[in-house]
């Protein structure tokens, strides 16, 4: 667990830890509470809102995990925290003018997604707009937008051939990753300093080359060959990785410089990823 920076939201804190094991943000659900309440005590106001849940079958109290988070009396005590996906769940079980805008966000939310099943155009025109309001230049957006459709193409192939979404997926996009770039997905994050950004959204304009060359190949190549299962495909991915990783060795001989930086875009661009 990583000791993170203090968030403070309309002047009072909210405790949260990175859990890099599972890649999640974690908050305290008192703090929440307290925030979006003004309760004088949102302990009990947690207490009975959670008996409530309960009664009702959510799986908010049922998943809700426990940390020992620093009190203000300085010590530490075993306090209720959710994922960012279960303090959004939270937020629409409380009756408060604070968290209505917050439920009304999620409507939108909700209403937008909804509206992309039915035409993905939508979606595609959603993440232009995003990565511009976010600083990216258009040639870089146009290179990221691509790597999606590679990537689709890639686990569609990974599909067919019998391999499972989930670990299966993940473990093959390790090894494409480690036989081009020599790091796993995870290592090459923390190479970035990234925690819950995306990978891809912090790559150079050549990183982000190479890795779809590397997603492409392996998709050529298992569209010939054919594997059968897990495997098989696992086989096949060191290949496509490989092929990339002799490009970027190639690349590196002629510049005299690495491909992999540590450089990432959040870093680069603080006051536009906070807008």
């Amino acid at each position: 667990m990583i000791k993170p920076k203090k968030l403070i939201f309309k002047g009072k804190e909210i405790r949260h830890a990175w859990i890099s094991e599972d890649e999640e943000w974690l908050f305290s659900i008192v703090d929440i509470i307290d925030i979006l309440t003004d309760s004088p005590n949102p302990r009990n106001y947690w207490k009975v809102l959670k008996y409530r849940l309960k009664k009702e079958g959510s799986q908010l109290v049922t998943n809700c995990n426990q940390l020992k988070l620093k009190a203000p009396d300085g010590k530490y005590y075993l306090t209720d925290v959710g994922t960012t996906k279960q303090i959004l769940r939270l937020v629409q079980s409380i009756p408060s003018k604070k968290a209505e805008p917050f439920k009304l966000w999620l409507a939108n939310v909700g209403n937008e997604r909804i509206n992309e099943t039915a035409d993905p155009e939508l979606a595609i025109n959603r993440a232009l707009k995003t990565y511009l309001e976010k600083g990216y230049s258009k040639e870089w957006i146009n290179q990221r937008l691509k790597s999606i459709e590679i990537r689709k193409d890639l686990t569609n192939e990974w599909e067919k051939r019998g391999v499972q979404k989930g670990k299966e997926f993940a473990i093959l996009t390790d090894e494409i990753s480690k036989a081009w770039s020599e790091m796993t997905t995870k290592e090459y994050k923390n190479f970035k300093n990234l925690k819950k950004e995306g990978l891809r959204d912090n790559m150079s304009n050549i990183e982000l080359v190479l890795n779809m060359l590397a997603e492409a190949t392996t998709a050529e190549i298992s569209k010939n060959k054919l594997p059968k299962g897990f495997e098989e495909s696992k086989v096949i991915a060191k290949e496509g990785g490989t092929i990339a990783g002799n490009a970027k060795k190639e690349i590196e001989k002629k510049t005299g410089k690495r491909v992999v930086s540590i450089n990432n875009f959040i870093e680069k661009n603080p006051t536009k990823i906070l807008k």
